[in-house]
């Protein structure tokens, strides 16, 4: 019989499905955790504890001074927290090209990555020699080999390219945060790249949802499954939310947590964006309470998955209310910061179950 795309896919769920599916599960994992380390960070004040960046200090990779003390732990605990999502993007990614192509696609991926760190040693001794700043431009020279790969192999034809695209997109995002993470350092802690580097960790936390759901679907063209009017009251919730995590993300940067305690903000009046940012959740709970409503009502796909939102959003609306009435304490604010990620995760999950595969079925269940 000959090989097709779908019997290559059924061949390898057998023999990668389960620590592919580990895998990813454990990437969605670590992604929202970094959030929360990377939260702790910033709540205790741990911003600056590792003064250099990639190095913790000018001599050592590792805390090594006294007055370091916790915070430097902290900062380097995020930092290793790096290395674990990346190195896990990096086994999903494996893991993905393997099972929708076998060796030979693998086996590229890797010749990429070697190229990269050989790069990355080259243009680094150069940095160092003519006093360029070596460590960024090793970051990019990995970064810019990650999307080589990523571009060879989404160019050839693969029967899960969706899922290759989702796992490149995880890879190089990471690879792109330690660069921002550099920078937030280097720039002692600017809010605007604190509050990217925070809003694109969240994003990473969607696209590795997206990937454990497409995970369970079969490839190819879609269709919707539920009403119109429904779909885009969908994405107006969708709107709704991305606008309350924005008004959070600035409203935290201008607060009293900013990440050093020799640091302050001067900037936007805190206290006026925490009611902005109020506005924008309070309409988002409600049209998530109509979401959930019409679902019900009209059995919709994505009913069960609202619930989950709805949940989300309710718990992040008490939160919110208490930590504002308490006057912010650290440990309110990191819960509210990983409960928006959980949030953004729960409604991916809701915007992919709009539609269904035209098809599900291969040619050998014809």
């Amino acid at each position: 019989m000959p090989e097709t795309a779908a019997t290559v896919r059924s061949t390898d769920r057998i023999t990668a499905g389960r620590p592919l599916r580990v895998f990813a599960w454990l990437s969605f994992l670590a992604e929202v955790v970094i959030i929360g380390t990377g939260g702790a960070v910033r709540l205790t004040g741990s911003g600056l504890g590792c003064s250099e960046w990639p190095l913790c200090t000018p001599e050592s990779l590792v805390p090594i001074y006294a007055d370091q003390g916790i915070h430097g732990f902290i900062e380097f605990g995020n930092r290793t927290m790096t290395g674990v999502v990346g190195l896990l993007a990096l086994a999903v990614v494996l893991l993905t090209l393997y099972t929708a192509g076998g060796r030979r696609p693998v086996v590229r991926a890797l010749w990429f990555a070697l190229g990269g760190i050989v790069a990355a040693v080259a243009v680094y001794a150069i940095g160092a020699a003519t006093g360029l700043p070596a460590a960024a431009l090793m970051s990019t020279a990995l970064l810019l080999s990650v999307l080589a790969g990523a571009v060879d192999s989404l160019r050839r034809p693969l029967p899960r390219r969706d899922l290759a695209l989702l796992a490149w997109i995880v890879l190089a995002g990471v690879m792109a945060q330690a660069v921002v993470g550099g920078f937030a350092v280097l720039s002692e802690l600017d809010p605007f790249i604190v509050g990217f580097h925070y809003t694109a960790s969240l994003l990473l936390v969607c696209v590795t949802t997206a990937y454990l759901v497409r995970l369970d679907a079969p490839a190819g063209p879609r269709e919707r499954v539920v009403p119109l009017w429904f779909a885009i009251l969908t994405h107006v919730t969708g709107l709704a939310l991305a606008a309350t995590i924005f008004f959070g993300v600035l409203t935290t940067g201008n607060g009293p947590h900013s990440g050093d305690a020799d640091i302050r903000r001067n900037g936007f009046d805190a206290t006026v964006l925490a009611h902005v940012h109020s506005w924008p959740g309070y309409i988002l709970a409600v049209l998530v309470i109509v979401l959930l409503i019409s679902a019900w009502v009209l059995r919709l796909e994505p009913r069960r998955w609202l619930v989950v939102l709805a949940v989300a959003i309710t718990v992040q609306v008490v939160v919110g209310v208490w930590q504002a009435r308490e006057g912010l304490p650290p440990l309110l604010v990191g819960i509210h910061m990983v409960l928006a990620s959980l949030s953004a995760a729960a409604y991916t999950v809701v915007v992919l179950k709009l539609k269904r595969p035209v098809d599900s079925h291969t040619p050998e269940d014809q």
